[in-house]
């Protein structure tokens, strides 16, 4: 895990000045934000094998950390089965606009006839995502999302899937969307920094090396949460083996467009 002394350190007098006040005002944003999370985690389109991932992900902690407010313009890139999907669309409902983009087939389908979820847009759907022929990660190509001044862009376990190449468009194409002070959030798993590939580590990402792909984008590191730390994961298995499934040390990283 990235240690504390490796943080982006900030003034003692912007501590002093700033800090108090800012910690509070954020506070209070979120107070809406969590009420309204604790609502859409109760709803009927969630499935008990949803509620079962809760305690594990964090989601409340987790968009609090990363600093989600109701009345935001939000893309999740690469929702997969929806499951932070189904938390951040009635959040963001009333005064606010989620978009999901990247591989949202599964996301359509789940939420295709769900009450509620009627302002979900999609975008970059004419994106291009599959694995080469005898490659063992994932191509990306036509990343581009065609909207800017964008708040937030979130991406859950998913920068793993990727080859270096398609991370680095995948970047470039949130740092384009992002307005000027926009955050990219980004959870995955864990692998040991420096560690070479092998065949148990292929779903892990040096959180080291994810910092450096995302600052050369453009942008800044702002902060990292031990929210997904597990001390009991040793880091030498894959993450869908039994002893770790559910249970991965996860980096959970917050960068700003500048």
């Amino acid at each position: 895990m990235i240690k504390k002394s490796s943080i982006l350190a900030f003034s003692l007098t912007t501590a002093l000045l700033g800090g108090f006040l800012g910690n509070t005002a954020l506070a209070d944003d979120f107070d809406a934000v969590k009420a309204k999370l604790e609502t859409a985690m109760s709803a009927s389109v969630r499935t008990e094998a949803d509620r079962d991932r809760d305690r594990n992900r964090k989601p409340v902690e987790t968009l609090e950390f990363f600093g989600l407010r109701d009345d935001m313009t939000v893309i999740e890139l690469l929702p997969g089965g929806a499951w932070y999907t189904k938390l951040l669309a009635p959040v963001l409902a009333e005064n606010g606009q989620l978009y999901v983009a990247y591989g949202t087939g599964t996301t359509k389908k789940v939420l295709k006839d769900a009450a509620g979820f009627e302002k979900l847009k999609f975008l970059a759907e004419d994106a291009e995502l599959g694995r080469p022929e005898g490659a063992r990660f994932y191509a990306a190509s036509n990343t581009g999302l065609g909207v800017k001044n964008i708040d937030m862009i979130l991406t859950f376990r998913n920068y793993h899937n990727f080859d270096e190449e398609s991370r680095a468009s995948i970047n470039a194409s949130a740092y384009k969307a992002l307005k000027s002070g926009g955050i990219y959030a980004v959870v995955d798993h864990t692998r040991r920094h420096m560690q070479k590939l092998d065949n148990e580590n292929g779903r892990r990402v040096d959180p080291v090396q994810a910092i450096k792909e995302i600052e050369a984008a453009g942008f800044e590191f702002v902060d990292y949460s031990n929210l997904h730390y597990r001390a009991d994961d040793e880091l030498r298995y894959e993450v869908g083996r039994k002893t770790v499934t559910g249970n991965t040390d996860r980096w959970t990283l917050k960068f700003r467009k500048s």
